[in-house]
């Protein structure tokens, strides 16, 4: 009797069956496509006017600046989650155009991190010598820096400087750049840590001797090489990261230095429920909680990416 064949797995093929393993892990994973696939439609859904987070309705509240009428915030059909106290807006139109916001900020800060952090930490890790110096001191440099505190204080000067150099309106899309940028600019040297010490241990390696010896250039050792093997620990820290900036830019909106109205955001629909706390909990719980969720999912998900494609978590 013919003894059946023992097939090979894949990095990648362990690390999916621990991950489906998990159901934490994947209720987080469908949880987050779930919020990735409300942030691509909401603008389409505004478009065919299924959401309409910008339209006052000044007949579902009791006045100017008063609350809605009815118990809940206004929860009735067709405002699944209320309206808001004195516009009138739906608040489910509000959330999900928010969405859109937190994410498109947080995605394209993440990249900006990844591409900077990748870069800086393959030069650093296998150049080493000066070039390694710099990058470790100018790493160390930014890391000194609070983060929040920066985002504070630069956000006049630096969406100034958008509106005198590069000609950017003073208005949304200048915030928005001027948040993808300062939040990337801010988390890449944890990106650049990492990958550093994965290149450290990495150039010694018998594939990038033999590409070495077969007069390979630093580009090719780079990308095609090195950059391979690297893309377990980019995509772990990715969804880490991920969280940190919706956080950091919902923190920025609450704070009144983000995104402003009309343009709807978690954080700045936050900082507008404060005030209606206790009249009305409706408007402050709703908000808070798809942020919690929202946040939450995505720390869920990397912890289960980190586990499954940790070689010795003892899984098999």
């Amino acid at each position: 009797m013919a003894k059946p064949k023992i097939a090979g797995r894949t990095t990648w093929q362990i690390a999916r069956a621990r991950l489906r393993r998990d159901k934490v892990s994947m209720i987080a994973l469908f949880v987050c496509g779930t919020f990735a696939t409300v942030g691509v439609l909401s603008p389409v859904l505004t478009g065919l006017g299924w959401i309409d987070p910008y339209s006052y309705h000044h007949n579902l509240v009791q006045g100017i600046g008063s609350l809605p009428d009815g118990t809940m915030g206004g929860i009735a059909f067709g405002h699944w989650l209320g309206v808001e106290p004195g516009t009138g807006r739906d608040l489910l139109s509000r959330l999900l155009a928010g969405v859109t916001t937190s994410l498109l900020v947080a995605v394209s800060a993440t990249l900006v991190s990844i591409v900077v952090g990748s870069l800086l930490g393959l030069v650093s890790g296998f150049a080493g010598g000066w070039a390694d110096w710099l990058v470790s001191r100018f790493m160390d440099l930014v890391l000194s820096f609070p983060q929040t505190l920066m985002l504070l204080s630069l956000s006049a000067v630096v969406v100034g400087a958008m509106h005198d150099v590069l000609g950017f309106g003073v208005g949304t899309p200048s915030i928005i750049a001027y948040e993808v940028l300062v939040l990337g600019f801010f988390g890449w040297p944890f990106f650049a840590r990492i990958i550093r010490g994965q290149v450290l241990s990495l150039r010694e390696r018998e594939f990038v001797e033999a590409a070495r010896s077969l007069g390979a250039k630093r580009g090719r050792l780079y990308f095609k090489e090195l950059l391979p093997h690297l893309w377990a620990p980019i995509l772990v820290y990715t969804t880490l990261i991920l969280p940190q900036n919706i956080a950091a830019e919902a923190s920025l909106g609450f704070l009144g230095v983000g995104i402003q109205a009309p343009t709807p955001s978690l954080g700045s629909i936050l900082n507008d429920s404060v005030v209606y706390a206790n009249p009305d909990p409706a408007y402050f719980i709703f908000p808070g909680l798809m942020l919690s969720v929202l946040v939450l999912a995505f720390n869920l998900l990397g912890d289960g990416l980190r586990d499954a494609l940790d070689p010795k978590s003892g899984r098999s």
